[in-house]
């Protein structure tokens, strides 16, 4: 059929590839950073002028990188809220990332739609500093000129869309980027207008939600923009996940995901309830503390780096000598303990030593997200293997622990652009759509990623015990944490 390209406008860079039409092999790649600056204590800025995401597209699109493609999906960002004028002009930057500022603007929102339960049912999740709808509110009380003119609002993918379409008539977006706004219901599939209105203080257009496989629409240079949608539910799709998968991401912060076939409302708010790129829902529950865990051991032990910690951990041996690590550095999420902080339990003479104290590093992160796996089986979530993503996923003793601790075989696969890729398979499928040549129920077969495939074997006895021993800590220290 020919080729397509995936653009993944991520936090910090655009990425390209372009792909085989029929079996999603990558023919050639760019690649460019944002332009971007004014950001505090050198970290990424909370507002992004949106045409620094077009200068970075651009460049990674140079030299004949596009030449011969037929249709392009866009993934970028999630939370990323761009709110225009009437004219289609931005009023103000783009509003990204976590954005602190927005914490207050949370607890008010929950409160004015009476409470978590309330916002569950609205919308399958519960306001958090990085929803759509919370900067609503945050710029409403701190910058009410600009939210008086704020006309329409777009995610980061809807406006790339927007902007590759030549700025039509017509805004769309897609199911997955919809269902993190804070203001449309996966369950449903409508958008909560009201919610904006209690955001924002009026009403504002919003983007047409397209299907899985519809277009956006054609370039005047006939080039077919697929529907686009979120950085996770792009890599989700890339990744090939389906029924009875889970993918577990390892960042600074943690983040479990799994494909299911209905929204899930979930009052205690560990449970975000988004769409996926498919036509299925993926349901996702969010550790504020992974991989922050195992730098902050290694700083307090005097090693190097991540690879240093594995090597002292794997000298050590499941149970880590007794020593139980809550991770719970910065607060945390799953569960909801955002004023707590992490406990070393299970000390003993016999047990103080560095490799020990490593190990407890590792089964504490992992048993942390298992929690958060357990919340999704605790509410009916098939989860038979378990994708890890991330670098951290390649040490050995993460390798060593997480099959017997997430209780299913863990598949770990290569490091790839898998954003891009799901863009570009979502690109396939609405040109093979529109091309009368596939079916608009089922997404295009392509090669799924190269992966090592763990298997819990003989260990998963032991480690369910390493788990016990730590569900144990973590109900003494903090009885009731996983009860609603």
């Amino acid at each position: 059929m020919g080729i397509v390209a995936g653009l993944d406008s991520s936090p910090d860079f655009t990425r390209i590839v372009v792909c085989d039409t029929d079996t999603g092999s990558v023919l050639r790649q760019g690649y460019a950073p944002h332009p971007l600056d004014g950001a505090e204590g050198g970290g990424r800025p909370a507002d992004v002028d949106p045409q620094a995401w077009l200068l970075s597209l651009g460049e990674a699109a140079g030299g004949g990188l596009l030449e011969g493609v037929q249709a392009i999906g866009v993934s970028a960002q999630a939370n990323a809220l761009v709110p225009l004028d009437a004219q289609g002009g931005t009023v103000r930057p783009a509003l990204v990332g976590g954005d602190k500022r927005a914490q207050v603007a949370a607890a008010d929102l929950i409160d004015a739609l009476g409470g978590r339960e309330a916002w569950a049912q609205a919308v399958g999740s519960v306001p958090q500093a990085s929803h759509p709808v919370t900067k609503l509110r945050w710029l409403s009380r701190t910058e009410p000129d600009a939210a008086r003119r704020t006309a329409l609002l777009l995610q980061a993918h809807d406006w790339l869309v927007w902007q590759l379409l030549g700025r039509p008539v017509r805004r769309t977006t897609d199911r997955g980027g919809a269902s993190g706004t804070g203001f449309w219901s996966a369950a449903t599939g409508a958008y909560r207008s009201d919610l904006v209105e209690l955001a924002l203080g009026h009403q504002a257009a919003l983007p047409e939600v397209l299907g899985p496989a519809d277009a956006a629409g054609t370039t005047p240079e006939g080039l077919l923009i697929s529907a686009g949608t979120g950085e996770t539910m792009a890599a989700a799709f890339g990744l090939g996940i389906g029924l009875g998968d889970a993918v577990v991401s390892l960042g600074a912060s943690g983040s479990v995901m799994a494909v299911h076939p209905e929204a899930l409302a979930d009052s205690t708010g560990m449970i975000t309830s988004l769409a996926d790129a498919t036509g299925m829902h993926l349901p996702v529950v969010t550790t504020l503390n992974a991989v922050r865990a195992l730098r902050g051991t290694a700083e307090l032990l005097g090693v190097p780096d991540l690879d240093g910690l594995s090597d002292l951990a794997m000298k050590s041996t499941p149970g880590a000598h007794g020593l139980v690590l809550l991770p719970y550095l910065e607060g945390e999420r799953t569960p909801s303990l955002p004023h707590t902080a992490g406990t070393l339990a299970g000390l003993r003479r016999e047990s103080m030593k560095p490799e020990h104290l490593a190990r407890a590093a590792f089964e504490g992160m992992l048993c942390g997200l298992a929690d958060a796996l357990d919340v999704l089986r605790g509410r009916g979530v098939d989860v038979r293997r378990v994708f890890l993503l991330g670098r951290t996923a390649e040490l050995p003793a993460v390798q060593a622990v997480a099959p017997a601790l997430f209780g299913a075989p863990v598949v770990v696969p290569q490091p790839a652009d898998y954003a891009a890729l799901g863009a570009a398979r979502q690109a396939a499928w609405a040109l093979g759509v529109s091309q009368g040549t596939h079916d608009p129920r089922n997404p295009p077969r392509w090669q799924g990623p190269v992966a090592q495939v763990l298997e819990p074997g003989e260990e998963l006895a032991v480690g369910q015990a390493v788990r016990q021993q730590y569900v144990s800590v973590r109900e003494q220290t903090h009885p009731g944490a996983f009860r609603a």
